[in-house]
């Protein structure tokens, strides 16, 4: 187990006065089998109202208003989050159980292509490809390796919407493509997936205590019998160094923020990650 310490600040900066803006964070996790949340605060300044909940995938929401002239808006996250080994292996499921209707209804969501997601016929090929011969679970990891070989990790390449089609075409992209290709790929071969958003602590080793520059990261999760997160970009297992915040369909299910805002034009956004590992 590792316990880890995130500290997400956002803050937008106007060109003048905004008179009023309303948001929907996702930057709070939750606790299940993969980690267990010790604290978690979200604090707005300035904010008139806000109210929690938890949306249709599970994720913790935090819906603001301001209705004050403002200059600035800071959104800081704070979590303590106990992260568990990943779970053993359970045996898959055969390929003739995941095309069963059992299996097709209770996920269709997450078998469904969206704009976003859907893999050009060259990659439903290869996944095909890929997946011969091999269970559930292996095939999803071998497509997974084999996107992540044809793909540079280019910083800035893309923007969170970019289709997985465009960043295929380019061979490069960052998370969120890694992420949106293989989960149209896994799909594409009857494998119900989903996409991942959270934090990876980026130092393998580090000293308890030491805080380090994070990042928000993207990776995704596959469902053969049970559900077994992987990191495409990194090549592995999602594990103990990975902090669930949000899960969906794509990126638009899972936006750290997205709202509305009236007034003028944003003149600076600043956003800072830092994860301390406490044990």
């Amino acid at each position: 187990m590792t316990r880890l310490r995130v500290v997400h600040t956002t803050t937008f900066r106007y060109a003048g006065a905004v008179t009023a803006s309303f948001n929907e964070a996702r930057l709070t996790p939750v606790s299940d089998h993969g980690q267990t949340v010790l604290t978690a605060t979200l604090d707005v300044a300035p904010c008139t109202w806000r109210h929690d909940y938890r949306d249709y995938w599970g994720t913790a929401v935090t819906a603001f208003e301001v209705s004050t002239p403002h200059p600035t808006l800071t959104i800081t996250a704070g979590s303590r989050v106990d992260v568990h080994p990943p779970r053993a292996a359970a045996p898959d499921l055969g390929w003739d159980d995941l095309r069963g209707t059992q299996v097709t209804d209770r996920f269709a969501e997450l078998l469904a292509d969206t704009p976003t997601t859907a893999a050009p016929a060259e990659v439903v090929a290869l996944a095909a490809d890929a997946a011969r011969g091999l269970g559930p679970s292996r095939a999803a990891e071998a497509i997974c390796l084999l996107l992540r070989d044809e793909l540079d990790y280019v910083p800035g390449a893309t923007a969170v919407h970019t289709p997985a089609a465009e960043a295929w075409d380019a061979r490069t992209g960052v998370c969120q493509d890694m992420a949106h290709l293989a989960v149209g790929a896994l799909r594409s071969v009857g494998i119900p997936a989903r996409y991942v958003s959270g934090y990876l602590h980026p130092a393998r080793g580090a000293e308890p205590g030491q805080t380090v520059t994070g990042e928000s990261h993207a990776w995704v999760e596959w469902w053969a019998g049970q559900w077994t997160g992987f990191d495409p970009t990194n090549r592995g297992p999602a594990g103990e160094h990975h902090v669930v915040i949000a899960r969906g369909r794509e990126y638009q299910d899972v936006a750290p923020l997205r709202g509305i805002y009236a007034g003028t034009s944003t003149d600076a956004l600043d956003v800072q990650v830092h994860i301390t590992q406490e044990a």
